[in-house]
């Protein structure tokens, strides 16, 4: 079993490093102006990017500062985060209505330039940190999700790459608008 989740991890690393081009690939050679339209009360294009680069951050800097904890355990889920974590996870859907956690909502108007480096420094601090951390660190080392509960680092790679996918969708939307 180790083994599957050792070679899931590993795939799952090799497609989070195509996180950068996912998200910011849409708005490549697009003008500012791009970067900053969305529909009334609704995030614009720089929002989203650095409503990732925050979460990923999250985790990342999450994972950092435990690297050096003594193994750890699970905590049990309750039945919303069970659900959450089937739905996203095992289906690849959520449910709308869900309010991004307050340390991952976006500033008004964040620049440009910030929020593409916020994403890519983050991507690139977290696969340092998998390639040190994984295999020996890949079930027993947890850092808790608001709505799924806590997730090991291969399941936070799993949620980022469903998480970039999902607003890279969004992205794409604001600019065919």
């Amino acid at each position: 079993m180790e083994a599957i989740a050792g070679s899931a991890a590993v795939s799952s690393l090799s497609r989070f490093a195509g996180i950068p081009d996912l998200v910011l690939g849409p708005l490549a050679q697009r003008p500012d102006a791009d970067w900053y339209r969305a529909p009334r009360g609704r995030w614009c294009p720089a929002q989203i990017v650095q409503h990732v680069a925050l979460g990923i951050e999250y985790s990342a800097r999450t994972f950092e500062a435990r690297r050096h904890h003594a193994p750890m355990r699970r905590r049990r889920r309750s039945a919303r985060q069970l659900v959450g974590y089937e739905l996203v996870m095992h289906v690849g859907w959520l449910p709308s209505g869900f309010q991004a956690p307050t340390a991952t909502r976006p500033a008004e108007r964040p620049e440009r330039q910030a929020v593409e480096r916020q994403l890519c420094d983050g991507v690139e601090l977290l696969q340092t940190l998998a390639g040190e951390l994984l295999p020996a660190r890949g079930t027993d080392l947890f850092v808790k999700h608001p709505a799924l509960g806590d997730l090991t680092l291969p399941e936070w790679l799993v949620f980022h790459l469903w998480h970039c996918a999902h607003h890279a969708k969004q992205i794409r939307a604001r600019l065919e608008a």
